[in-house]
């Protein structure tokens, strides 16, 4: 029951949808322990406030086209993320002032706002203002401990990746690799770097780190996060469990294969999807179909539009594919993917080991095939298949021949079934987390009390 009188959270979600998606479970969140709540955001992607009629929204400006088109490259996404905080910070303050003086009319104080990590430009607003600024962290506690490390590592001449070196495990993270940790090769090192840093640093300023994880998983790694960042921590994730059904999905969800499910085997699916702005060659496109086809498994498939750069759909499919394939394939542009992963017929999940969806899997107890295309997906996905053992990495050239041996090793062979054996006590540990005592409800209890103190 939601408790009453306790003031407001103002929180202004990153406008991608891994972003959106745990800043609006959060505010649920908050909201159900008494906080009234308010959404600053962007017009480029902006959420649908009719599916939160409890909570405020409030749209900036932000110098982007309406048809803007998120890219998948690195360089560019970095690009885009420096665009986004220098053209939203006079927008968010004039937002920010507005309300702030309305709350003192109201009577309704702000107790603080909440801002994702990459809306680093957002902690002077909130000193001008003299608003507590805690920040949610949308990764895990080891991809943000090796984000934050970028500096040392390229000082420690771990960085640029040298081949000689690639397979060998790191001194300092001993858990991987130096290929799992070159999270941005790709980008311009200059850039990256620059912009890693004021990360950090005004991570640093702020008052307070949220995670979307629980100790149970990342216990290792708090201690080293407690030396990085001298200030509170709050795990208090899986943000998703506590609502299950809530939705802030910026695409058109396609129902029709839970339907198509229900007629299928127990464990018997792998569900595909890589995400809401990875993209792949046509060629891979090609060797993923055939992967597929080839496994001989029933399987149910996210082509997103926009997949494939320059396609419309499934104009790429070989001739006859879908008719080969016939029944136990089921091809979608965007899928309910809780519900798909809950369900009993779902028995693995190719993925690109984005956090929500890594965790979304831990969470039902589903088997992941990796296959990571930047930033912190490289972590997760070392996590996945080493680390936890409940997946397979694809880590080098995308085959239809790989694609199959992975599918049989998770869907058919004993390895599958051991790899089911462990997700499962991952997934109770993690329900256990969330109960009356556990890790991340006690320590739900301590931000809503720290909230409270400021």
């Amino acid at each position: 029951m939601k408790l009453k009188g306790r003031g407001s959270v103002i929180l202004f979600p990153l406008p991608f949808q891994g972003h959106i998606n745990p800043m609006l479970q959060l505010a649920n969140i908050l909201h159900e322990r008494g906080f009234s709540i308010s959404i600053i955001h962007t017009r480029f992607n902006s959420p649908n406030p009719l599916n939160y009629p409890l909570f405020r929204f409030y749209p900036i400006p932000d110098g982007l086209s309406e048809n803007h088109v998120i890219s998948s490259d690195p360089n560019r996404i970095v690009a885009f993320v420096k665009f986004l905080n220098s053209n939203c910070q006079t927008p968010l303050r004039d937002c920010l002032a507005k309300l702030i003086s309305t709350s003192l009319e109201d009577e309704d104080p702000i107790a603080c706002l909440v801002t994702d990590a990459l809306w680093y430009s957002t902690q002077a607003v909130a000193d001008d203002l003299k608003l507590p600024r805690i920040v949610l962290r949308t990764s895990n506690v080891s991809s943000f401990i090796v984000l934050s490390s970028m500096s040392l590592l390229f000082e420690k001449g771990y960085l640029p990746l040298q081949d000689s070196v690639a397979e060998m495990e790191v001194p300092e993270l001993p858990q991987f690799r130096f290929k799992d940790i070159a999270m941005l090769e790709a980008c311009d090192r200059e850039s990256f770097l620059q912009f890693i840093e004021i990360l950090v640093q005004e991570t640093k300023a702020s008052s307070g780190i949220i995670l979307n994880s629980c100790e149970d998983l990342e216990q290792e790694f708090l201690s080293k996060l407690s030396l990085l960042f001298p200030i509170p921590v709050f795990l208090i994730g899986p943000f998703h469990k506590y609502f299950p059904a809530s939705s802030s999905s910026l695409l058109p969800q396609d129902r029709t294969c839970v339907s198509w499910l229900d007629k299928q085997q127990p464990n018997s699916v792998i569900y595909v999807s890589f995400g809401s702005v990875a993209a792949i060659e046509e060629a891979d496109f090609l060797e993923v179909a055939w992967g597929l086809a080839n496994s001989m498994q029933a399987f149910l498939w996210v082509v997103r539009p926009g997949l494939v750069q320059g396609s419309e759909w499934l104009e790429l499919l070989p001739n006859g594919f879908l008719e080969m394939v016939g029944e136990r394939a089921h091809i979608v542009k965007w899928a309910p993917q809780q519900e798909v992963l809950a369900h009993p017929s779902t028995g693995a999940f190719w993925t690109h080991c984005g956090w929500n969806s890594t965790l979304e899997s831990l969470c039902e107890g589903v088997p992941m095939i990796c296959q990571p295309s930047f930033g912190d997906q490289k972590i997760d996905s070392r996590f996945v298949s080493h680390v936890w053992r409940v997946g397979v990495h694809l880590e080098f050239k995308i085959e239809r021949g790989e694609i199959e041996r992975a599918i049989r090793r998770l869907m058919v062979e004993p390895e599958g079934q051991e790899m089911r054996e462990r997700i499962k006590l991952i997934k109770d540990k993690i329900n256990l987390c969330l109960k009356l005592g556990g890790s991340s409800y006690k320590s739900l209890d301590n931000l809503v009390s720290y909230i409270l103190s400021m």
